[in-house]
């Protein structure tokens, strides 16, 4: 629950910080230094205080590089693009509909959970909540298409991303996977920030170096973290709640903070999403053998 609550909490208000920090700072640089200091200081606390081992096997490193341009290269990379256009609820907003993906793919498969009732209901009115607390901005800004799709093709690689993990063969302790995952990811993206010119854009300025070390300690070094466990020991359905509950938190920061105006029938769209939070959080998924698997560790 720990895990789940420092998703919830962590990632809903890194929309926030993440929004400041493209406002002020370059974006692809923001996120490449972001993910290389996160990762590299994950991938050396897990092999230092941790003890794990460094990857030796091809397969590993090559999951490695794969998670790495799915969340971070594509997943954040274009999630950083679409955040300066739309608003930092907005974007949340259209990342919930991972929690589908996830739970879609999350039913096929060795490691499969099918969808209950209960869930199903859930996940339906976690849709409806989004599409109510999203609505305003679509009929009104229509020169926001493009960064909606953006947005939403983040989403589908974190979604695809996160059922990949689900199903690697992998001896590499978590964290040091993670570590090694951003860092990779970080590394690939500081080198698009190169090309497109953005180091000579770079400016050391206090409302960005918040940012930057809030999304680096917390959102990459906590609740990526936290994710991770969740991803091999929580079901789909619970997994993908995240993505519910993170655009309500972010479009009220959003509001309170950044003045992002909030209309009554987004205020309504967020009730409706909490509501299928509680349905599937509470019946997640169908109850199955997993025996064989990793037992469930502690993040």
């Amino acid at each position: 629950m720990a895990s789940l609550a420092a998703v919830y909490l962590i990632w809903g208000s890194s929309f926030l910080f993440t929004k400041i920090g493209v406002t002020h700072l370059p974006g692809a640089l923001f996120s490449g230094l972001r993910f290389m200091m996160a990762g590299s200081a994950l991938a050396l606390l897990a092999r230092f205080w941790r003890g794990n081992a460094w990857p030796r096997r091809r397969r590993d490193w090559r999951d490695i590089l794969i998670m790495g341009l799915f969340t971070v290269v594509f997943s954040t990379g274009l999630n950083v693009w679409a955040l300066r256009f739309i608003s930092s609820g907005e974007s949340a907003l259209l990342n919930s509909t991972a929690a589908l993906w996830i739970a879609m793919f999350g039913s096929f498969g060795a490691r499969r959970h099918p969808l209950t009732r209960y869930s199903i209901l859930g996940l339906v009115l976690g849709v409806i909540g989004t599409a109510l607390t999203l609505s305003p901005r679509l009929g009104a800004h229509s020169r926001v298409a493009l960064p909606y799709l953006v947005a939403l093709t983040a989403c589908l690689s974190w979604s695809i991303a996160t059922m990949y993990y689900r199903h690697v063969d992998t001896k590499l302790g978590s964290m040091m996977f993670i570590g090694l995952q951003m860092l990779i990811g970080g590394i690939i993206q500081f080198l698009i920030a190169c090309a497109l010119g953005q180091l000579g854009q770079w400016t050391f300025n206090t409302p960005g170096m918040i940012a930057l070390g809030y999304v680096t300690v917390f959102s990459s070094g906590i609740a990526y973290t936290a994710y991770a466990w969740l991803t091999r020991n929580a079901s789909p359905a619970v997994i993908g709640t995240y993505s519910y509950v993170n655009p309500a938190l972010a479009a009220f920061l959003g509001w309170w903070l950044l003045h992002e105006q909030l209309l009554p029938i987004q205020f309504a769209g967020m009730f409706v999403v909490l509501v299928g939070v509680v349905l599937v959080t509470a019946k997640g998924s169908t109850p199955r053998d997993d025996k064989g698997l990793e037992e469930p560790a502690s993040p």
